[in-house]
C-alpha cells in the first residue's frame, strides 16, 4: 500500500457494496484524519482508534438509510501521487450542488471545502465525497 488516502476510500466504498456494518483499517494519522471529517460531516456514524503501537486500527461505524441502502454515493480521488491537484480558495466550488463535500489539504490541516472557503484557504484537493 503507498496511497494512505486511496486505501480507505477503497475500504469505505467494498463495505458499503457488500453491505457491511464496521470495517477496520490500518491506523494513519491521515485516515484517521479524513474518517473523522466524514464522521462531523455526517457521511459515517463512528470513527474508533483500537489497539497500541504498531497494531492500532480505525474502526468506522457505516451509516445507511432508511432501506438499508449505503448513504455515500460516490468517493472520489482527485489529487494522485502521480498528479497532485491544488487549488485556490477561489476556485473552490460547492460539490454537486452542496450534497458532497472535498477534502482539501491546507496549511492549518484537512478541511472541507465549505470550511477553507469560509477562512480562504487553498490548498491540494485530496478526495470528493457525494451523498
Amino acid at each position: 500500500m503507498t496511497d494512505p488516502i486511496t486505501d480507505i476510500l477503497n475500504r469505505i466504498r467494498n463495505a458499503q457494496a457488500v453491505l457491511k456494518d464496521t470495517l477496520e483499517c490500518p491506523f494513519s494519522k491521515l485516515k484517521y484524519e479524513i474518517a473523522k471529517i466524514l464522521e462531523k460531516e455526517e457521511f459515517i456514524m463512528k470513527v474508533e482508534k483500537k489497539g497500541r503501537g504498531i497494531k492500532r486500527i480505525i474502526e468506522i461505524t457505516l451509516k445507511k438509510s432508511k432501506d438499508k441502502s449505503p448513504i455515500i454515493y460516490e468517493l472520489k480521488r482527485i489529487s494522485r501521487p502521480g498528479q497532485r491537484i491544488y487549488k485556490k480558495a477561489k476556485e473552490l466550488k460547492p460539490i454537486k450542488g452542496g450534497y458532497g463535500i472535498a477534502i482539501i489539504s491546507t496549511p492549518k490541516g484537512l478541511m472541507t471545502d465549505k470550511k477553507a472557503r469560509k477562512q480562504k484557504l487553498g490548498g491540494e484537493v485530496l478526495c470528493e465525497i457525494c451523498k
